[in-house]
């Protein structure tokens, strides 16, 4: 098994790959809180191109220039400012977990182009933060500071003379047969959907060789190339990725219509992935996935996804800031702040009669829009429910529905029993209807719970792409005994549900679980753990109080 590299080692060696090749590889992503640790690394960055800061509030204007409101008004003719994307440039994004998906895509768009490299400065130290996966996607390299400690700080910045002579050597670099195949090959056992993995770390490993002063990519650069591009990208659990896929057959090397034998070493794809699997802390891989999720969540499990614009909505007071991109000038506001100033802006130079309004007056309009939330209630209706807690699930359910119509929320109802899960109810504000379709819901059958997810998903994904916030509630006592096909198999359904589990927790789906059996159940615990949802056991409660909790819990 191999050992985890020295963090600090690791970051001289992220450090030393960005220097040579900084548009090659598109940058680094470093995960830290901000403090002496991130300033020593951010302090050894050593690119050939100028550094660039910016923050995730950034205006198109800035990005990419346009017209200098503010000289333009006091030179009385159109003046056009420069942006940061105009030359190629090293940016530095500060706070790069709250970027907006908007400015994500337009630097994912400039990396695509050439000549720019990011360091995104990600500070979500907490599980519900994460970098944006257009962003991640593209920036070759991660470091992550947990477990690095001040005083054993090393050097990190890079020779000078070694960078410049590798960045001379790099275009000679030849990648031998085979490669490029063992890191894709390494990328598919972690479970990395993303082909842009292997090339960015076919462009680590000639970076590597460059530095070390080799014109043939070996196999301690492969290596290397591996524990610091592919590793942060796998799945959370490093079995789940399974094993490599066995190396090729030496009869298929063969050069076809040659009739020689190729003598090429075979590259071992297997030491990648556990070069990989050993460069991070195990619980890494965990609290990265849970940031995508939570970020691909969005609005969270309360109420509606709640986002500021300047189109429409419910009007915040102005704030200060520069015109551009999605902000617009609130005349008003603006006019209303330059006006005292008027009097004493006159004694200085300039035409007469002007009006006088400096970059600091400027006021932007914002609005507040709050999305509609829709509650998914997923009711188990089968046998084992209906002996326990049926009618006090359907109470529940019905006390719930209530408060959901007063808060003019939507609701959506899901049955299962037997051997599927059915939609009695699409999304409605109706209140009349939902009772009559809860009231009429039969007891008795098999635990298809694995359908259940899979139709609650399904409906949520549908509903997430409409613009509404879903928040799926599984009322259930958990003892799922139906597979998806359908068949009465225990384990294949608990295998299913844990697999639709995950899949629910990487979408972002908030979701509660309400465990209604007499006794809390183990496995539905660990299955509501699985899916990222908050767990509510109650063994011994009426309608009345299962409905209080969970509308609890919703708030």
């Amino acid at each position: 098994m191999t050992a985890p590299p020295d963090p600090w080692s690791r970051a001289r060696d992220a450090l030393a790959l960005l220097a040579v090749d900084p548009v090659g590889l598109g940058g680094l992503w470093l995960r830290a809180r901000a403090g002496p640790v991130r300033d020593l690394i951010t302090g050894a960055l050593a690119m050939p191109l100028p550094l660039r800061r910016l923050t995730p509030a950034i205006a198109d204007d800035a990005l990419y220039g346009g017209i200098d409101l503010a000289a333009t008004l006091a030179a009385g003719r159109p003046v056009e400012g420069r942006g940061l994307l105009d030359e190629p440039a090293a940016l530095v994004l500060a706070m790069a977990e709250r970027a907006p998906p908007a400015l994500a895509a337009r630097l994912a768009l400039a990396l695509d182009g050439g000549g720019h490299a990011l360091v995104a400065l990600d500070e979500g130290a907490e599980d519900g933060e994460s970098l944006a996966p257009a962003l991640a996607d593209r920036l070759a390299l991660f470091l992550d500071t947990d477990g690095m400690v001040w005083s054993d700080a090393a050097p990190l910045a890079p020779d000078p003379a070694a960078v410049a002579a590798a960045r001379a050597r790099l275009r000679a670099v030849a990648v031998p047969p085979g490669a490029a195949t063992a890191l894709t090959r390494a990328a598919a056992a972690l479970a990395i959907p993303s082909l842009r993995a292997p090339l960015l770390a076919l462009a680590a490993a000639r970076a590597s060789a460059a530095l070390s002063g080799r014109d043939t990519v070996a196999e301690a650069d492969l290596r290397l190339a591996a524990s610091l591009v592919l590793a942060h990208r796998g799945t959370p659990p490093p079995e789940a990725a399974g094993e490599p896929p066995p190396p090729p057959d030496p009869a298929e090397a063969q050069g076809e219509g040659s009739g020689g034998t190729d003598r090429t070493p075979t590259i071992p794809e297997d030491l990648l992935v556990e070069a990989a699997r050993a460069a991070l802390p195990a619980d890494l891989l965990a609290r990265l996935a849970a940031g995508r999720a939570a970020r691909a969540a969005g609005g969270g499990a309360g109420s509606g996804a709640e986002t500021r614009g300047n189109r429409r909505g419910r009007p915040l007071p102005p704030r200060p800031g520069r015109p551009g991109g999605d902000t617009r000038l609130d005349l008003v506001a603006t006019l209303r702040q330059a006006a005292p100033w008027q009097r004493l802006r006159a004694a200085a130079p300039g035409r007469d009669g002007a009006l006088r309004i400096r970059p600091a007056d400027f006021r932007l309009r914002r609005f507040r829009q709050t999305s509609d939330r829709v509650l998914i209630f997923a009711v188990d209706a089968s046998g084992s429910a209906a002996l326990a807690r049926l009618a006090e699930a359907k109470g529940a359910a019905e006390l719930l529905l209530g408060q959901a119509y007063a808060r003019r929320d939507h609701v959506a109802l899901i049955a299962f029993r037997g051997t599927g899960a059915d939609l009695l109810l699409p999304p409605t504000r109706s209140l009349v209807q939902t009772k009559r379709r809860l009231a009429a819901l039969p007891g008795g059958g098999p635990t298809p719970l694995a359908a259940a997810l899979r139709t609650g998903l399904d409906l949520a994904l549908r509903l997430k792409a409409q613009g509404m916030t879903p928040t799926l509630a599984m009322l259930t006592d958990g003892r799922g005994n139906v597979a998806l096909d359908g068949t009465p198999d225990r384990l294949r359904a608990e295998a299913d549900a844990a697999t639709l589990a995950r899949a629910i927790r990487a979408r972002g789906v908030p979701a509660l679980v309400l465990d209604t059996a007499t006794r809390p159940q183990a496995g539905l615990r660990a299955l509501a753990q699985t899916m990222g949802a908050v767990y509510l056991p109650l063994p011994r409660a009426d309608a009345q109080r299962l409905a209080g909790t969970l509308a609890a819990a919703l708030a």
